[in-house]
């Protein structure tokens, strides 16, 4: 399936070895209760990559919550969805260090570990499979299409609405507000975000940061969320498809920002570089002060 070829890989290629790691300690992760992956064969693995942390194998979904000082609490809260072309998780550079930068704005956030892909439990198989990958993705970006996202990721869908609940039965507990629940994905993550506003049912974001994802048309609906997308002039992938996303909320007269840097490449997340892509997130930031998220609601 097209959409399962949505990388989430660094521009740079220092440090790009991948090296397997023991699966790090994770006590604050919750288990979503969305079951295992049906027909999964391998195991969950870690491994590090451009000095980060990824995982592969993911066949039980969790949320792993970071919350903000009770005093700088917001109320708004974001479910964070990493990247990775459904095959692996980038669950620092897209997850944690945007979970840890967003709880210092007073937002409590979520980190999402979604069922993947299955991919070659031995490393040198997972590499073959992630290079076939890119190179057939950058040969022939996908496209976003709602029905086939909605048919093709069931499960990872089905984990961001349990998130989404899980987060709402909480939320007293979290200091959320149930109605101010946003979710932010970067490249596969930025296309569950997507699925799961247009088909997620019971989801419902209240607003959706789409960062370096698919910006295909879709059919927008009429209660669409307030959506911020950023992506950069030299992306392998998206760059090159047009903006057709950005037209349809437009259309739709539903509030949308773009920002469209020039250099960045694909997969720049956190990670400090020398570009203005870096700063996607004091821009996200400044739109989420924008929609009244960084204060409490009065």
């Amino acid at each position: 399936m097209a959409v399962a070829c949505i990388l989430s890989t660094p521009a740079q290629a220092q440090n790009d070895k991948m090296q397997p790691v023991p699966i790090p300690a994770q006590p604050n992760a919750i288990e979503l209760g969305t079951g295992p992956l049906p027909g999964a064969t391998a195991s969950e693995s870690w491994h590090t990559q451009y000095g980060s942390l990824f995982a592969r194998n993911v066949t039980v979904a969790t949320l792993t919550p970071y919350l903000p000082d009770p005093a700088k609490a917001t109320g708004a809260a974001v479910i964070v969805a990493p990247g990775g072309g459904f095959r692996t998780l980038s669950m620092e550079n897209e997850g944690s260090d945007v979970a840890r930068a967003l709880a210092a704005k007073g937002v409590a956030a979520f980190v999402l570990k979604y069922r993947l892909n299955q991919t070659p439990a031995d490393m040198p198989g997972f590499e073959r499979s992630m290079t076939e990958m890119f190179s057939a993705t950058a040969a022939r970006p996908p496209r976003m299409d709602p029905e086939k996202a909605m048919a093709g990721l069931a499960p990872q869908i089905a984990d961001s609405r349990a998130a989404f609940t899980l987060v709402r039965k909480r939320a007293a507990e979290w200091r959320v507000d149930p109605d101010r629940i946003g979710m932010v994905g970067f490249s596969a993550g930025a296309m569950l975000t997507l699925s799961t506003t247009l088909v997620g049912q019971d989801a419902k974001p209240a607003f959706i940061g789409l960062i370096y994802g698919p910006l295909a048309p879709v059919t927008v609906p009429a209660d669409a969320p307030p959506m911020f997308v950023a992506l950069a002039a030299d992306d392998p992938f998206f760059a090159n498809g047009g903006f057709g996303l950005i037209d349809s909320w437009k259309t739709a007269k539903r509030p949308v920002e773009f920002h469209l840097y020039e250099q960045g490449g694909h997969g720049f997340g956190m990670y400090p570089k020398t570009t203005t892509s870096t700063g996607w997130f004091d821009a996200f930031a400044r739109w989420l002060d924008m929609h009244g998220m960084l204060k409490p609601k009065g």
